[in-house]
């Protein structure tokens, strides 16, 4: 079983150009998975695995808080592999041919209001040098391009084209898209270009973002950051990378964009992930309607 666990590991990564995270996330499933099988049943066999021994392991999930949201995530793990192994012809049918996903509750992004983001781009005083002129970057790149905090945090300095004023950043799935870059982020990198060549032991020259101390930056990091400069000017529950990158799709819906222009610029493979922020514009575009049409008697 070790051996089909290593080819499904490449097959992910090679084939299927899945991130290393995500690889890593689909086979903890399936070791926490094998290890229900060990604790509650002689036959460890992934192979000869069936539906009802699966539900067992869904219905524990369950009685553990585990939210039904991460249970799919799990199921879906189990998936991606038993379709490995009938592509690899290890297997006849998968015993999760008939499973249906748990329902789950729609969770409801609350976007940033133009107001908090000019609070934060134009009224906080950031720190002198260069942590101050990275951190508003960030943001401000986050809010202008909509880009995900991993492409962020892997953009290099090779892909910004100060000249056509666009970014390359690699997408999921290694796709990559190019995202036009507004005149006053420009004048953000040039300044934060000038601080970078400050710094004396830079050891991932490629990498476009950095910590002072000269490495690159992580995913906690980010996260932190966008959280600790909005816990400043708003009292949303969540203020994280991705609440900014819907509040880029959200604010140009609101303002008029085409929708398949958005969907392009967030790098989405269909509308239909580009169509949940327009629930979100919706309130907007009511208020216009109402505030301009005749017939509403005011």
């Amino acid at each position: 079983m070790e051996n089909f666990k290593n080819s499904f590991h490449d097959y992910l990564l090679l084939e299927k150009n899945y991130s290393q995270h995500t690889v890593t996330a689909y086979l903890n499933d399936l070791g926490f998975f094998e290890s229900f099988l060990s604790s509650e049943y002689e036959d460890t066999d992934l192979i000869k695995v069936n539906y009802n021994q699966i539900r067992s392991w869904i219905v524990s999930l369950s009685d553990d808080g585990i939210a039904n949201a991460s249970i799919n995530r799990k199921i879906s793990s189990l998936k991606s592999f038993y379709k490995f192994l009938l592509k690899t012809k290890q297997l006849d049918a998968s015993p999760l041919l008939k499973h249906k996903a748990l329902k789950s509750p729609k969770k409801i992004q609350i976007p940033f209001s133009e107001k908090e983001l000019d609070l934060v781009l134009n009224q906080i005083v950031y720190k002198e040098g260069f942590e101050g002129i990275r951190d508003k970057l960030i943001i401000d790149l986050f809010y202008t391009t909509g880009i995900r905090r991993t492409e962020l945090i892997h953009l290099k300095t090779q892909h910004i084209d100060l000249s056509n004023e666009t970014i390359k950043v690699l997408g999921k799935r290694n796709k990559e898209r190019i995202i036009p870059i507004l005149p006053i982020i420009s004048e953000q990198i040039k300044s934060y270009l000038r601080e970078k060549a400050l710094i004396q032991d830079v050891k991932e020259q490629e990498c476009f973002f950095i910590l002072l101390n000269g490495v690159k930056l992580n995913d906690s990091f980010v996260y932190r950051l966008i959280n600790y400069y909005f816990s400043n000017v708003s009292e949303k529950v969540k203020k994280s990378p991705h609440i900014l990158r819907h509040t880029f799709a959200t604010h140009l819906l609101n303002k008029g964009a085409d929708i398949n222009s958005v969907k392009e610029l967030l790098g989405h493979s269909s509308l239909a992930s580009t169509q949940v922020y327009t629930h979100n514009s919706l309130a907007e575009l009511q208020k216009v309607y109402t505030n301009a049409h005749p017939r509403n008697k005011k």
